[in-house]
């Protein structure tokens, strides 16, 4: 019997195994840590001890968390008095590196969307340019732009 062929090829870029990486990193904090207590006393060390457990995985150069306890639901009472950690509460900033290339992403709440957002904010790959960057060139002015002829007078 024959082993079957690859139908892809599984080498990735530095740049979409940093990618992949950082969205792994981010899903990992969000489906991870919700639903931990928290409060005012223990957001800071809780924030600290994700840091510090993100921090151990590979290509991590810094992760920063914050949390915002009172983005959460209301507290119980007496010894019930806490709340539990929610997407509301999480602001986390991932930047990974690989040789030269490097990927920040985002998870942070968005209001308007009522969603958790995760998101690439920058990426630095040398020796391929990035979706935005514009390339050595004449620029044109959409004020100059005309569909028909200017006459002279």
């Amino acid at each position: 019997m024959t082993p079957p062929q690859r139908r892809s090829d599984p080498r990735l870029s530095r740049r979409e195994t940093l990618l992949f990486e950082a969205g792994i990193k981010l899903g990992g904090v969000f489906h991870q840590y919700l639903g931990i207590p928290v409060s005012e006393r223990t957001a800071a060390s809780l924030a600290r001890a994700i840091e510090a457990a993100v921090g151990l995985q590979p290509f991590v150069r810094r992760v920063k968390v914050h949390i915002h306890p009172k983005r959460g639901g209301p507290l119980g009472r007496g010894r019930f008095a806490y709340r539990y950690l929610t997407p509301e509460m999480l602001d986390v900033t991932v930047q990974l590196v690989d040789g030269g290339t490097a990927v920040e992403a985002l998870l942070q709440h968005r209001p308007d969307l009522r969603y958790p957002l995760m998101k690439v904010v920058r990426m630095n790959d040398p020796g391929r340019p990035s979706g935005g960057q514009r390339r050595p060139g004449r620029r044109v002015k959409a004020s100059s732009r005309r569909s028909r002829p200017r006459s002279r007078r």
